[in-house]
């Protein structure tokens, strides 16, 4: 057992690093002026003409298309070295994400078929088009079986309505990947399908916008009203769309846990820079043993979130066939519960150091900690992952392998 990083690994890790220190962490000041200045609006917190600079350094560095397959014009790079680059892109808090958004991605690759390939999934993978998850509705969070949405066949077209909520870029995405249900009596288990919506599809609008905590994330409602489609906008198999918006959600929590390597990690470093130079009553921080131990804990809860968070996506880059799926599902709730809370306390702690500069908007630690605190409700709320670990487990026993 080996856990020395492929050399391969190690040299991109290297490469986004100085990146975010060149290109991310300068714009941090600006990032948070915006986010306090735009009250309740959802204008992005970085200039369109600086994200278009930082996709041209980007795209000249190689960072584009990270785990993009080679045939598709990627780099074709493992679940491990995406895992790298996510953590390190988000030792910074400057909201820029590598294009494309790996779970679309993958959820994309595993079902566009025909025409698709050309109209949608090239263009994503190579940045031409941005797309958006539609899944959530009012009465379906966590348990996304209940969704409502309906998609009734008529003659040659389907038919959808319904609503969504809490859709990230419905407004800027130029496609959705929108979840209907299609035979509500079968629900999970052959009820439910996918359907690829463009931007501009008669009926389709987007009436509300929430605005809400963590400056990265906003959301808007999502109505379809007798919006007609054709055969060729289905996404896989009619009924079918469960097992790979499975693995897409699968995908998401893992870079949950990088978002929360890198910021934790942030805060540590700094929690150590403070403590070396701070003094109090005569003494530096450093010789306290509550900051000790807060450094201390703070270490040891990143590093086992780290390796929870390597090995699976280890098992990613593994041949997976259906026996598999069930324990990568276990390790991404794993690691989304484990991360997101363990970046919360090693924040916290880091806020709680510096005191009142800690909670001022000076330093990114009150960003951090907002974004974080998000986290534990998207892409599913830590209850929902315990009570889906310990079923399989109650119903399965203990896994033979570890």
């Amino acid at each position: 057992m080996d856990f020395t990083l492929p050399e391969d690994a190690r040299m991109i890790g290297e490469l986004t690093a100085r990146f975010v220190a060149d290109e991310l962490i300068p714009l941090e000041r600006l990032v948070i002026e915006r986010e306090a200045n735009r009250g309740m609006g959802g204008d992005p917190l970085i200039p369109p003409e600086i994200e278009d600079k930082l996709k041209a350094r980007s795209k000249a560095l190689g960072l584009w298309g990270i785990d993009v397959p080679v045939q598709f014009g990627g780099h074709g790079m493992s679940a491990l070295i995406k895992c790298i680059v996510t953590e390190q892109m988000f030792y910074s808090i400057t909201p820029f994400i590598l294009p494309p958004d790996s779970p679309n991605l993958h959820f994309l690759q595993e079902s566009c078929k025909g025409n698709q390939i050309e109209r949608y999934l090239l263009p994503y993978a190579s940045g031409e088009k941005k797309s958006c998850l539609a899944l959530t509705e009012a009465g379906a969070g966590a348990d996304a079986g209940a969704i409502k949405l309906k998609a009734e066949r008529r003659g040659d077209k389907w038919v959808l309505n319904g609503e969504k909520m809490w859709i990230s870029g419905a407004r800027t995405a130029d496609f959705m990947i929108v979840i209907a249900a299609t035979d509500l009596s079968k629900g999970t288990r052959g009820g439910m399908t996918a359907f690829l919506i463009d931007q501009g599809t008669p009926g389709v609008t987007v009436p509300q916008e929430f605005s809400v905590i963590g400056g990265n994330f906003h959301a808007y409602s999502v109505n379809f009203d007798e919006v007609t489609v054709d055969d060729d906008q289905v996404l896989g198999d009619v009924g079918q769309a469960f097992a790979p918006l499975q693995n897409r959600l699968g995908i998401r929590r893992m870079e949950c846990a990088c978002w929360c390597l890198g910021y934790a990690q942030r805060a540590l470093d700094m929690m150590i820079e403070q403590a070396k130079a701070r003094v109090t009553f005569g003494a530096p921080l450093a010789e306290r043993q509550t900051i000790q131990w807060w450094i201390a804990d703070s270490f040891q809860e990143i590093e086992m979130v780290k390796l929870l968070t390597y090995r699976l996506a280890w098992q990613l880059d593994q041949e997976i066939d259906e026996g598999k799926r069930a324990e990568i599902r276990r390790g991404a709730a794993m690691v989304k519960v484990q991360a997101t809370e363990m970046a919360t306390r090693v924040i916290d702690r880091a806020i709680q150091m510096f005191g009142g500069m800690g909670l001022s908007k000076e330093l990114p630690l009150e960003f951090m900690a907002r974004e974080v605190r998000v986290l534990r409700i998207v892409e599913g709320p830590s209850e929902v992952h315990r009570w889906m670990i310990a079923r399989e487990l109650l119903r399965d026993g203990r896994p033979s392998e570890i």
